[in-house]
């Protein structure tokens, strides 16, 4: 089995300048640093990790804990951090914490004691628990999608403003009792995307009605129930904004349950963009999220803590993008052409 001596003398360099390759740990010339990795890659050179960790008293590898099996959203933040991760010599430890405040502490505490560098987290909207764990033990975190105090890194997409924009768009189509179904209480997802709502509403002139929010908490049956509640009250909604895509889709079964079509009896617009929204018929108008991004800027904001302990925490929001359909009651003729009150937002293009 070829060892570190075999590789710096294929190569021509030193044991330390091997080291220094394969740890980062100090800038190797290009060339040289090419030499070194074409060394490893001739001769099979399989880096011992555990006795590197034993020196370095790190493992390169990061944990992440986010619902990536239930929420398609969540899969491709994965996408991104594990991209990103790889691109600098980072293997990733994953694990679902159900967005359940108790499993996510126990998830948690696996990965730390995997020795994992630091986590990735999306917080549960009770992260009282996991937020002194990592206080008390001095765990590298970084947060993503959703906000939780102000002692940890964080990177979310922006939400006030895009769903201001989404209420806004359906109020110049007319509307004038819109709903929406929001997420899980206690989510800064959710309290945000309320916000935004309520601003929409304020914004163009029309009333905020209890009558008219649902919560979904986050997931398709609890969306489901929630439009039917809406549909049932004495003044239901004409249009209807859903705060993420498993509500959408909770939604949509809803309003075919109740026999009405998108948009002709109700119009539909959606805050999270998701792979398939146009093969719908009719397509969905909606939010796309930086969802990569996000898990890239998290695994940037994480390597510069571990660089950089002291350093002050950042909360970093990357902004949406408007993506423009027929769900709304536009006509696919419409579609090109700028939003009212919005110069040049057409299609698909960028909030901020």
């Amino acid at each position: 089995m070829a060892t570190m001596v075999d590789v710096a003398r294929r190569a021509g360099v030193s044991v330390a300048t091997v080291s220094h390759v394969l740890n980062g740990t100090r800038p190797v010339r290009p060339g040289t640093r090419k030499a070194v990795l074409d060394a490893i890659d001739d001769l099979g050179y399989i880096p011992n990790t555990l006795a590197r960790s034993l020196v370095t008293a790190r493992t390169r590898s990061i944990g992440l804990a986010v619902s990536a099996i239930s929420n398609p959203y969540f899969t491709e933040i994965l996408q991104g951090v594990e991209s990103s991760a790889l691109e600098r010599g980072y293997g990733l430890l994953i694990a679902d914490p159900h967005d359940d405040p108790e499993h996510e502490l126990t998830v948690v505490r696996l990965l730390h004691e995997r020795r994992v560098d630091g986590v990735i987290v999306a917080p549960s909207a009770e992260p009282a628990g996991l937020l002194e764990y990592l206080a008390r033990r001095k765990i590298p975190a970084v947060f993503l999608d959703r906000l939780a105090g102000d002692a940890h890194d964080q990177v979310c997409a922006e939400n006030a403003r895009p769903v201001e924009q989404l209420v806004g768009h359906l109020a110049d189509l007319g509307h004038l009792r819109i709903g929406l179904v929001a997420g899980l209480p206690g989510l800064s997802t959710t309290t945000e995307r309320i916000a935004g709502y309520r601003a929409g509403l304020e914004r163009h002139g029309l009333p905020f009605r209890h009558g008219l929010l649902a919560e979904g908490h986050s997931e398709a049956r609890g969306a489901e129930d929630a439009v039917h509640r809406l549909l049932a009250s004495p003044e239901p909604p004409t249009a209807m904004v859903t705060a993420n895509n498993a509500m959408t889709i909770g939604a949509l079964r809803a309003l075919r349950t109740a026999g009405l079509s998108v948009p002709d009896d109700l119009a539909l617009v959606c805050f999270d963009d998701f792979s398939w929204a146009d093969v719908f018929s009719p397509g969905l108008t909606a939010i796309s999220q930086p969802s990569r991004e996000v898990g890239a800027t998290a695994v940037r904001l994480l390597l510069e803590r571990l660089e950089n302990p002291g350093r002050p925490p950042r909360t970093v929001r990357l902004p949406c993008a408007f993506v423009h359909r027929t769900s709304c009651g536009c006509v696919a003729e419409a579609l090109d052409r700028p939003l009212p009150g919005t110069p040049g937002l057409a299609g698909k293009d960028p909030v901020s």
